[in-house]
C-alpha cells in the first residue's frame, strides 16, 4: 500500500522539474516576439488560467522592484522585466527557474532567480519590493497564511500583492465526472492530496504530478486581511472546458495593498 511522501516539498520540486520535461503549458517560456512587444509597452500576464491582469493593478511598473513569488516557468516574470521592472523570481523548482534564465539569456533581460519556498522569504529584508506577483501556486503548500504574512513583510508600505488562487469548491469534487457524466461531491475543505486513501492515493502518486491542497476561503481571503492587507480588486476566471467551471469560475485573483504609513 502506498503512503504519502514524508517530504511534500521535495516531492513537488521533483514533480515540477518533471513537468518541465513533459512540456506542461505552465513551463513553456514566452517567445522573443512577446518580449519585444513588452518592451514596446504591449504586454499581458495572467494570475489565473486565461484572464489577463488589468494593467491598472500594477501601478508604475518601470523601475519597480518585483518579486515573482512561486512563478517560475519563463512566462510572467520575463514579460514584467521586459516591461521595465526589476524582477526577482523565487520558485521551488530548479527546472522552472531554468526556464526564466533561458529567456533572460536569450533576450538580454536582467532577471534574478532564487530557489526557495513561498512560505519562507527570510532571505529578503522587510520592504524589499514594490510588488509581489503570485500566480496560482499556493495549492502546493499545506498552509497558505505564511505566504500572505511573508508577502506583507517584504512589501514596502503602499506596495501591492497580486495573487491568483483556487476557489476551494474545486476540491470538493472528484477529478472526473462519474459514468453518468455527473460530478460527485466527495471531499471536505480544507483538502489535501496527502489524505487520500487506497486507489485514489495510488493513482495520484502514480501520476508523478505535484501534490495539491485546497484551502478555505477564510485562509485564502481572510488570511490576506489578517496579514494586514487591504483587498482593493478582484476577478474570477476558469478553464473553458472544465467540468466544474461549467457551473462557476473556480479561480480567483485579488489585488491587495499593504497600507501606506500614516
Amino acid at each position: 500500500m502506498s503512503r504519502p511522501p514524508s517530504d511534500v516539498t521535495a516531492w513537488n520540486r521533483v514533480a515540477w522539474d518533471r513537468e518541465v520535461s513533459r512540456g506542461n503549458p505552465w513551463t513553456v517560456p514566452v517567445t522573443s516576439e512577446q518580449i519585444a512587444a513588452a518592451r514596446r509597452g504591449e504586454w499581458s500576464v495572467v494570475l489565473t488560467p486565461t484572464k489577463p491582469v488589468p494593467h491598472a493593478w500594477f501601478g508604475e511598473l518601470k523601475g519597480a522592484r518585483v518579486l515573482g513569488l512561486a512563478s517560475g516557468g519563463g512566462q510572467q516574470s520575463p514579460i514584467l522585466a521586459a516591461a521595465g521592472a526589476r524582477v526577482t523570481v523565487l520558485d521551488n523548482s530548479p527546472g522552472q527557474l531554468a526556464r526564466d534564465r533561458e529567456v533572460a539569456a536569450r533576450d538580454g533581460l536582467e532577471l534574478r532567480t532564487e530557489l526557495g519556498l513561498m512560505t519562507d522569504l527570510s532571505r529578503f529584508a522587510e520592504a524589499s519590493f514594490d510588488l509581489v506577483f503570485h500566480p496560482v501556486s499556493n495549492v502546493f503548500v499545506p498552509d497558505v497564511r505564511p505566504v500572505w504574512r511573508e508577502a506583507f513583510r517584504v512589501l514596502r508600505p503602499g506596495g501591492r500583492l497580486l495573487a491568483g488562487f483556487v476557489n476551494p469548491v474545486r476540491y470538493v469534487f472528484d477529478d472526473e465526472p462519474d459514468e453518468r457524466g455527473e460530478l460527485v461531491a466527495r471531499h471536505r475543505i480544507p483538502y489535501a492530496d496527502t489524505e487520500l486513501e487506497g486507489e485514489a492515493l495510488e493513482r495520484r502518486l502514480a501520476s508523478g504530478e505535484p501534490l495539491q491542497y485546497g484551502h478555505t476561503l477564510a485562509d485564502l481571503v481572510g488570511g490576506q486581511t489578517d496579514a494586514g492587507f487591504a483587498i482593493t480588486g478582484w476577478f474570477e476566471d476558469g478553464f473553458p472546458d472544465d467540468a466544474v467551471d461549467r457551473f462557476l469560475p473556480t479561480f480567483i485573483a485579488t489585488l491587495a495593498i499593504r497600507p501606506p504609513l500614516t
